[in-house]
């Protein structure tokens, strides 16, 4: 009788162990919903290397991303809301996961000008034009083309006019998983007249796992000798500025926070880290390594390819607490960080900046890949 309770008690603590390890997902009716006439759900592609990434297709928010630490234990690590009306009926952080644009970023007091005509975009942020718009790429409904179990593929008609753009820009965006344990991302995008195009993904990122503790510990690397420094209201002066003997360079690995809080006017006007690089980048067109970021602890790598000239890096600094993650727990200051693999912010206004521009008859494209080891 001992014998076979003992048996039983080991059963039951290998399949509590077991459960631990796999990933806890979200139900996908808790994503069910219409918006402006179309269908949202929640779709769950899975790598064979462990990988399970869940999406929406309001706004193409990643929602939940599992990957397993140098013990196979899963955590979530990216931010995210457990259901769709926390994401269309907002009263917190707004860009958690999605794709943003048309434009990625701050054009100046939401005024670019192409062809001798000046466009205006609605203002959203502190004087500025921010992601798009009031009603950008995040907030509206892709369609699903195709799903399969690592792979799904959305795209979106942007009609011109649409938060002050010229053109209709067709877009295609592709999620999938790989058996190289990466999130890829790959962009396209199409226009029937002048217009400019800069999108990047806005996924916020805790290696730790959501809500698990700050990111000012997590060791970062940039690939990057420059950054666009930018005014208090964080619009690129027009300056390509040296990292070397500042708080910006992490061209060798050193943790978020060893410098973060130190007496320096960058800092100050972003309250932080919210910058982008200038990437040291071997040809223009190739898919090269940016940046990694590893979270000791759990033995989490993270690194960050990307065939853009820029990445911009956000050290969650107007995080308060007061936003309440999947979860149930506060994201609290600095509890997540986003690498946007992009072109520069307020590139319209700047012609020393690569350009955005995008003409009829060119194709817009763009890869990021995140990728996730242990160490």
């Amino acid at each position: 009788m001992k014998k076979i309770m003992f048996f039983t008690l080991l059963i039951s603590l290998f399949s509590c162990s077991e459960n631990e390890d796999k990933p806890t997902l979200l139900e996908e009716k808790a994503f069910y919903a219409e918006v402006d006439g179309k269908k949202v759900s929640l779709y769950t592609l899975e790598s064979k290397t462990g990988l399970v990434l869940q999406v929406t297709n309001f706004g193409l928010r990643v929602v939940s991303l599992w990957a397993p630490d140098k013990n196979g234990k899963f955590d979530d690590v990216t931010v995210g809301y457990e259901n769709i009306d926390r994401y269309i009926n907002n009263s917190g952080e707004r860009f958690l996961g999605p794709i943003v644009g048309r434009y990625a970023n701050r054009i100046a007091k939401g005024k670019f000008s192409l062809d001798g005509k000046t466009y205006q975009l609605p203002i959203n942020n502190n004087g500025q034009a921010l992601h798009g718009g009031l009603k950008g790429l995040d907030m509206v409904v892709w369609n699903v083309d195709s799903l399969s179990k690592n792979t799904i593929y959305f795209s979106y008609l942007s009609p011109s006019g649409e938060e002050g753009f010229p053109g209709n820009l067709k877009i295609k965006v592709q999620y999938s998983l790989t058996d190289d344990n990466e999130f890829k991302i790959n962009y396209q995008a199409t226009t029937d007249a002048p217009t400019v195009v800069n999108l990047s993904s806005h996924t916020f990122f805790n290696l730790k796992g959501e809500a698990k503790g700050t990111i000012t510990d997590h060791l970062l690397t940039i690939y990057g000798s420059h950054i666009t420094p930018v005014d208090s209201v964080l619009i690129p002066t027009g300056e390509i500025a040296p990292v070397a003997n500042t708080p910006f360079d992490f061209r060798t690995s050193k943790a978020i926070g060893e410098h973060i809080d130190q007496k320096d006017q960058q800092l100050k006007n972003g309250l932080g880290y919210d910058h982008n690089w200038v990437l040291d980048k071997k040809g223009t067109d190739s898919i090269q390594l940016a940046a990694e970021v590893f979270e000791p602890v759990s033995g989490r790598l993270m690194q960050i390819y990307t065939d853009q000239p820029g990445l911009q890096f956000y050290s969650g600094n107007f995080f308060d607490g007061k936003t309440k993650g999947k979860y149930g727990k506060a994201i609290k200051h600095r509890e997540a960080v986003a690498l946007e693999t992009q072109k520069f912010p307020d590139s319209p206004n700047h012609p020393n900046f690569p350009s955005t521009r995008l003409n009829p008859g060119q194709v817009y494209t763009q890869t990021c890949i995140y990728k996730f080891s242990v160490r």
